[in-house]
């Protein structure tokens, strides 16, 4: 194998970045990470600094990638990163204030409710495939022009985390067809195109990025960017995408009926769609390849629970836990659950929900209560199969990604609750492979339906358990219709109390604990992603 027949990917997360070099077959020759904090100056803002987090995470990455491996030169280059962010820049793509992450950033609330006043409801959601949440980018551009005047005023610009470094490695301008397809409601899903009687109303005057595909070469690696990377001037770039579409791709998400449950400190799903109806419980937005949809759900927590309760005792190990759970029966001695810690977002889309335990007994003792947090898990991923089967989904295939997969109890249990047989793939590394597979089919070495990470382990239901988790599912469902206007009262006594929902979506957007942000403001976080990822 020929030294420039390497692709290298980086994916730039919440908490940390990391990076591998594979050969276009798929075998990863190297691997890195990186790890960075979340900042968060006020309640409700998270944010992160580019230069420092997003640059320099890539740097460290591609230091220790090219070092290890005796500095090789790289066939292509590929990033992802989280999103939808909004950074502004100006005309030499120079940040001009920190980045405005995605929708555990919720300044704008004011400014959601404003747009979809003024837009339609009905309107936003035809056109744009989802309606306005603190997810979209949209709202946060009306935000800085009614918050920040200086520096809209200066603003040239709008780049995501890979879209960033992309611009830093090649000079250029550019945003996938998915990530604008989450610019809310700047995208007109339809039409494949910048909405621009919309977006002149939301950001008049701003030029919007040239839009392509993941897939697409959009430049080459500048000398400068050599000088600052090591990697060699004139390597083709890829745009690449936001990192849940990456790490699908890692896994093979690629045909209609294929889909992807990421288990880490939340959980995503996204299912590739021939035809889907747009839905408010629901995102809808572009795939990575063209011509194609998916459908995205999200919860606000689920890897993030277990972490909360390893907090709560600190004497026993994650080990210790799952250990206790896996010795019970399903049902976890008769508790449910409500996973609403943070808030929820699909398919409720409630930042004042709460979180519930309900059964608990002078018997029940910790195993229960971590295997209930696993089920609950589970409940909020059936619930959301079912609203995404309601707007046309038809799962196929099923693959289970991230750090959750690497104890057999978490998959298990869902499979169980949801009836859905779920493949596990060899690598689990991430959206960092993904982009990595991106840069082979970019660049000819491979096609875009190789077979790069192939199934490792199958997790099948137990159809001996599917009378009992409906029944335990049916009373879930009920906890929330029944509870909420206590739970919208609890949250506004917290709100008084300074337990806001913005310090409770801190378990959101993961960081490593106890670490200093963009703004030099402490910062609590829960436990380290990989701790959580590692331990279901």
């Amino acid at each position: 194998m020929r030294r420039q027949e390497l692709v290298l990917g980086v994916d730039v997360g919440t908490s940390s970045a990391k990076g591998v070099l594979a050969t276009p077959d798929g075998r990863v020759v190297a691997r890195a990470e990186s790890p960075h904090a979340i900042s968060r100056p006020r309640p409700g803002w998270a944010e992160h600094n580019p230069e420092r987090v997003w640059w320099g995470s890539f740097l460290d990455v591609c230091h220790q990638l090219l070092r290890c491996t005796g500095g090789p030169d790289v066939a292509a280059v590929c990033c992802s990163g989280l999103g939808p962010c909004l950074l502004p820049v100006d005309g030499e793509f120079r940040p001009l204030r920190p980045a405005i992450l995605y929708g555990i950033d919720t300044r704008a609330t004011r400014e959601i409710a404003e747009l979809t006043d003024g837009l339609g409801r009905a309107a936003i959601l035809a056109r744009c495939g989802s309606l306005l949440s603190t997810q979209a980018v949209g709202p946060k551009l009306v935000w800085l022009r009614r918050n920040e005047p200086a520096v809209w005023q200066r603003t040239r610009g709008l780049l995501m985390a890979h879209s960033f470094l992309v611009a830093r490695l090649t000079g250029e301008y550019v945003l996938d067809h998915h990530s604008a397809s989450q610019c809310d409601p700047l995208y007109d899903l339809e039409e494949q195109r910048w909405a621009e009687d919309w977006a002149d109303e939301v950001a008049p005057g701003l030029p919007l990025p040239r839009l392509v595909w993941p897939a697409d070469i959009v430049g080459q690696v500048t000398p400068a960017a050599e000088a600052a990377t090591g990697i060699r001037a004139g390597t083709p770039v890829a745009a690449g995408t936001i990192d849940a579409w990456a790490e699908a791709s890692s896994a093979g998400v690629r045909r209609p009926g294929d889909l992807m449950i990421m288990y880490g400190t939340t959980t995503f799903l996204i299912e590739v769609v021939a035809e889907a109806s747009p839905d408010e419980r629901l995102w809808l937005c572009n795939g990575v390849e063209p011509g194609t949809r998916t459908m995205a759900a999200g919860t606000a927590t689920s890897g993030a629970l277990t972490a909360w309760l390893r907090d709560l005792l600190e004497t026993q190990s994650y080990e210790e836990l799952f250990a206790e759970a896996a010795k019970l029966s399903a049902g976890a001695g008769g508790l449910v659950v409500l996973p609403y810690f943070a808030g929820e977002r699909t398919p409720v889309f409630d930042p004042d929900a709460r979180g519930l335990i309900l059964g608990l007994t002078l018997s029940h003792h910790v195993g229960h209560v971590y295997r209930s947090l696993l089920e609950a898990t589970a409940y909020a991923i059936r619930h959301n199969l079912e609203v995404m089967a309601d707007a046309g989904g038809q799962p196929r295939r099923v693959f289970a990604v991230g750090g959750g997969t690497r104890g057999s109890l978490w998959p298990q249990i869902v499979s169980d609750v949801t009836g859905e047989r779920q493949e596990i793939p060899r690598e689990t590394i991430g959206a960092c492979y993904g982009d990595a597979l991106c840069a082979a089919v970019a660049t000819g070495l491979c096609a875009a339906d190789s077979e790069w990470n192939a199934p490792e382990m199958t997790i099948e239901p137990n159809p001996a358990l599917e009378s009992a988790y409906s029944d335990l599912y049916g009373i879930y469902r009920s906890l929330y219709p029944a509870t909420v206007e206590q739970m919208h009262a609890l949250a506004r006594i917290q709100d008084g109390n300074g337990i806001s929902r913005e310090t409770e979506h801190e378990v959101v957007g993961t960081a490593t604990s106890r670490e200093r942000g963009w703004s030099h403001r402490d910062v609590r976080h829960v436990r380290p992603r990989p701790q959580v990822k590692d331990h279901p």
